[in-house]
């Protein structure tokens, strides 16, 4: 999947390339910028593989915005377009290795057909780069663990994996991992450890660590060794793991050890805390729509997705995903509250559930739920958005102290009533159980990623009695804040019996 950016200061035109990019299958849309200054930050930020890239944008023009990064990030590709056809700005644009330049009103047709363009010279770069040895081990590597275990590769194909990647065995098994409390590194260090015995395979996939084994091993073998290297890892603080093993099979059938280890993984994890999960962050991402920073909303749209697709079946995570959006259309356009609302700009469900594949509703989602940040945008800029939001601001920041509503108040420069009646009206609670929602959701956090106690947990966010933060803990949660420590480090084991807190 390529990762596309789109640089244009005219909404209409980001709009209609997006909707034209949900037609191209390897091509997904992972941001949009309006000024020089914006692009060279997502640019730098998202690294995308193409970027169409206006001329004449606000800030640095979009010749000046290529030339910025045009020695750190030599392979990315650019398509420049402008609504003039000028010949010095062609000049300009040929030592930048620009890969086109289109004029603008822009046809589906060449919009399309420059994508084609684009991923055969993609492609053939790459092939040409496994060819040369330059890269060859993870460009090979990445669509060996991409394709190759999910579907059934020919002989042919399958032998040409094995000698470019030196794989030993002719069989191999698959290992999906999960360890919620780490990033990539820690999942790296578990690589390494199985690699000091057998040939291992390793990337990043749904949220998740993808781990082919190259050898013939008994599953009681594969077991025994994942399981060392994740005690091994406990003890670094990674928290709480969940995995799955597939059978060995010769490689043109791995895709069979794919299939039983993410079963296996699903059969191993508790259901009650995905699903309580996924509760909390759509409510998160609903109450932030419009409010927060859009590219953190993107990546926990995201991470939220990616949860649910790992998690599920496809034709279910679909479903799970037409009931969000459904629900994320209501938000911003008031769609389905009333007759007055706005037409809902997409059938969710008759679009989401003809996706075939998760490439696809990559595609889809990053276009959708881009258009509806943007209708979420335009839904506060309204008088109220601007206290509600300096209020929210001011909770964020200093939601660790006694904050009462004259605080937050008078930081949003309104009246304690007016002010109460904008959280009842956008977020449906009281000012008082958002401040708890946020510090209950904080205090999560830090039970999952850090190795603070109880105590030290109720006190950083906000609880002088510690007691009182294992009843406002256990009355949002459901359970006492040891009892989900213990489900999130052990696995699912729980205390018979919560120890009273120390005076």
């Amino acid at each position: 999947m390529y990762r596309v950016l789109i640089v244009d200061d005219e909404e209409p035109v980001l709009d209609s390339y997006a909707f034209m990019l949900q037609d191209a299958a390897d091509f997904a849309l992972i941001g949009t910028a309006r000024s020089g200054y914006e692009a060279l930050a997502l640019i730098h930020e998202q690294k995308p593989d193409l970027c169409f890239m206006d001329i004449n944008i606000p800030g640095i023009d979009g010749l000046e915005v290529i030339g910025e990064v045009h020695r750190k990030f030599p392979a990315m590709v650019f398509i420049l377009s402008t609504a003039y056809e000028r010949f010095d700005l062609a000049q300009r644009a040929i030592p930048l290795g620009v890969f086109a330049y289109l004029v603008k009103p822009i046809s589906k047709k060449t919009f399309l057909s420059s994508l084609d363009r684009v991923q055969e010279y993609l492609e053939a770069r790459a092939l040409e780069g496994d060819a040369a040895g330059d890269g060859a081990e993870g460009g090979t590597e990445g669509r060996f663990l991409e394709t190759a275990i999910r579907k059934a590769p020919e002989e042919g194909v399958w032998a040409q994996y094995r000698q470019r990647l030196s794989l030993p065995s002719d069989k191999g098994t698959v290992c999906l991992l999960e360890l919620e409390a780490a990033g990539e590194a820690a999942y790296r260090r578990i690589e390494e450890r199985l690699s000091r015995r057998y040939r291992c395979l390793f990337r990043m996939h749904l949220s998740r660590g993808l781990f082919f084994i190259s050898a013939d091993l008994r599953r009681d073998e594969a077991e025994a060794l994942l399981t060392a290297a994740l005690d091994s890892e406990r003890a670094l603080g990674s928290g709480r793991s969940c995995y799955g093993i597939g059978g060995c099979y010769r490689g043109p059938e791995l895709y069979r050890s794919y299939g039983e280890a993410l079963e296996d993984l699903r059969n191993r994890r508790s259901s009650r805390e995905p699903r309580e999960r996924e509760r909390r962050r759509i409510i998160a991402l609903r109450r932030r729509m419009g409010a927060a920073d859009p590219e953190d909303l993107k990546k926990d749209f995201t991470a939220l997705w990616e949860d649910i697709c790992a998690l599920w079946d496809f034709t279910l995570a679909k479903a799970k995903l037409v009931s969000l959006f459904v629900l994320l259309i209501d938000d911003c356009c008031g769609s389905y509250r009333s007759h007055v609302g706005e037409p809902p700009p997409f059938a969710a469900a008759e679009e989401i559930m003809a996706l075939e594949d998760i490439r696809a509703w990559e595609s889809w989602s990053a276009y959708a739920f881009d258009l509806l940040l943007r209708r979420a945008a335009r839904s506060r800029s309204n008088p109220d958005s601007l206290p509600l939001d300096m209020a929210v601001k001011y909770i964020d920041e200093h939601y660790t102290e006694g904050i009462q509503l004259i605080d937050a108040a008078a930081a949003a420069r309104v009246s304690p009533a007016y002010l109460s009646r904008l959280f009842s009206e956008y977020f449906k609670i009281g000012f008082i159980d958002y401040i708890t929602e946020r510090r209950i959701e904080k205090a999560e956090k830090l039970i999952r990623g850090s190795r603070m106690n109880m105590k030290e947990i109720a006190f950083a966010v906000g609880y002088q009695d510690p007691n009182y933060f294992s009843k406002i803990f256990k009355k949002v949660m459901g359970m006492l804040p040891t009892q989900y420590a213990a489900e999130f480090r052990s696995g699912g084991e729980q205390p018979q019996e919560e120890e009273p807190w120390e005076a």
